[in-house]
């Protein structure tokens, strides 16, 4: 008997249920006190907010940890000013607080509210390990960034530094949010529904060794941004899902004809050289996918 992928798909398509969400909402919630209870973090302009699968509702069962940044605008990071424009032009001079003192008080606090062994240094954020009452947190230290436009004005991002590397890792949360909150509307609520399927759909074939479909959640969002928005809001979600397949594998097929694709946020190229994924990873899951337990053949 065929597996009834319509009602799987379904089934993936929604969010994580009551219960999952709120143990998200109990680790968000947690390190926000963690980050309030320091002295250090009390005299700096601190912000904590939620980003990722969390905050963009595009999260699966499997993956329902909480990706949280601590931001603090005391100091910013910026790209290289445009032509004319200087620090001393545009009111800002070299910081005194620096990121990486930063990041040694976002440790300490984390520390002191859920103990040593619960905390984890990794190279780029810290992870929160997951209690029965909170899931487990992804938890980034952030400076403003900022990308200076031509008339001197800028768009506002978020940055860290890796500890190893010291390599700067830019994020782009709110715009990346609005993107797809846009997205989701103009689809009639298929946009995110798709994404989670897709989520759901590499975990299931990478738990069954299909190689081709371990790739990232993020870069599966972005994927699924990129496809117009006239090919979503068919008669069911199987429809949608080999829709999506058939374009992203179209287009994937060839260098030029995704050159232009960018994250959500619009501010980045999909495909750039520095993206820890590429074209022929999107291409080869999409094939694997539609190949997988009869998801491709006519119904």
């Amino acid at each position: 008997m065929s597996r009834d992928w319509e009602a799987q798909f379904r089934a993936w398509a929604k969010p994580p249920g009551k219960t999952e969400q709120d143990r998200c909402d109990n680790a968000a919630s947690a390190i926000r006190n963690a980050i309030k209870a320091s002295d250090k973090l009390r005299e700096r302009g601190v912000s904590i907010f939620t980003q990722g699968s969390y905050r963009n509702n595009t999260n699966v069962r499997k993956d329902s940890d909480v990706d949280i940044g601590i931001l603090c605008t005391d100091t910013f990071f910026h790209d290289p000013l445009p032509e004319g424009w200087t620090q001393e032009r545009l009111g800002f001079s070299d910081a005194t607080y620096q990121y990486n003192q930063y990041k040694n008080e976002v440790e300490e606090a984390l520390v002191n509210y859920f103990g040593r062994s619960a905390v984890h240094r990794g190279n780029k954020a810290f992870d929160v390990h997951e209690t029965s009452y909170h899931v487990e947190a992804d938890v980034a230290a952030f400076f403003e960034h900022r990308r200076y436009q031509a008339d001197g004005t800028y768009l506002e991002g978020v940055e860290l530094r890796t500890d190893k590397e010291n390599r700067r890792v830019i994020n782009w949360p709110e715009q990346h949010y609005e993107n797809g909150v846009n997205k989701n509307k103009a689809t009639a609520t298929r946009f995110k529904a798709i994404v989670r399927v897709l989520k759901a759909l590499s975990n299931e074939m990478t738990g069954q060794g299909v190689t081709a479909a371990d790739v990232p959640g993020f870069f599966l969002e972005c994927l699924t941004y990129n496809i117009p928005n006239d090919r979503f809001g068919n008669h069911t979600y199987a429809a949608d899902v080999k829709a999506a397949l058939v374009f992203l594998y179209e287009n994937t097929n060839t260098q030029d004809a995704c050159v232009k694709w960018v994250e959500v946020s619009g501010l980045e190229w999909l495909f750039h050289e520095t993206q820890k994924w590429t074209r022929q990873q999107a291409n080869a899951f999409t094939y694997a996918a539609w190949n997988y337990d009869g998801l491709g053949e006519d119904s």
